[in-house]
């Protein structure tokens, strides 16, 4: 079995290749895990003697079949507790990534497939992360962000691409929810800022780098 750290490897390199806007380059894994390269590189020969990345000097990292199982395992659990927490113990969505990166590295798939039974088989997240069933299949993924909405038109937030602390932090200074509706009043065209309507009376400029983190339907 893969340790702790090893896991946590294969997730991050998992999700950076999942994201349309980056590559699971080793200067990318760092500054995803918080490390230096050198660290990296030394955890990426031990995943490739394991057989769970296909690493090659100066070439994104891929994940082996192996490697992508126990990065989609972790996930599904990740996603699970924090849907958990907040559906059952009334955390905010804001609180519980900590607490779901400690609970992840349990080693009982009987345990989490209870879990997500209990949990009447939810599809995404409190993020509005999809969570994949016990075969690691994923729902239909989330897609449309704020960053790519129209002027004048209609929005509901269902989800971030951003868990990171600082982030929450400044969608709270905006009031901004799950199920928060925005219309678009502008757009600049120098940074592509956003003027929105989040209730009647409140207006706000939101960041192209804040809109591009809120996943969004239009309504």
């Amino acid at each position: 079995m893969p340790s702790l750290t090893e896991e946590n490897y294969l997730k991050a390199i998992f999700v950076l290749n999942e994201e349309k806007e980056s590559k699971a380059t080793t200067n990318a894994i760092a500054d995803k895990m918080e490390t230096k390269a050198s660290s990296v590189t030394d955890m990426l020969k031990r995943l490739k003697e394991k057989e769970l990345v296909h690493y090659k000097k100066y070439q994104a990292v891929k994940l082996t079949k192996a490697g992508e199982k126990v990065a989609v395992s972790i996930i599904r659990k990740h996603r699970l507790w924090e849907y958990f927490l907040v559906e059952k113990l009334n955390f905010g969505w804001d609180e519980v990534h900590d607490i779901a990166e400690q609970l992840e590295h349990i080693q009982s798939p009987q345990l989490t497939n209870r879990l997500e039974q209990f949990l009447d088989f939810p599809k995404m997240d409190p993020h509005g992360d999809p969570i994949p069933d016990k075969d690691g299949k994923f729902p239909m993924k989330l897609s449309l962000t704020l960053g790519e909405a129209k002027v004048n038109n209609h929005y509901l937030v269902i989800g971030v691409k951003d868990h990171s602390t600082p982030f929450f932090n400044h969608l709270k200074q905006l009031h901004i929810d799950l199920g928060t509706e925005i219309k678009v009043n502008k757009i600049s065209d120098f940074d592509q800022s956003m003027e929105v309507n989040i209730s009647p009376n409140s207006q706000f400029v939101i960041s192209h780098e804040a809109a591009k983190n809120l996943f969004v339907k239009e309504l």
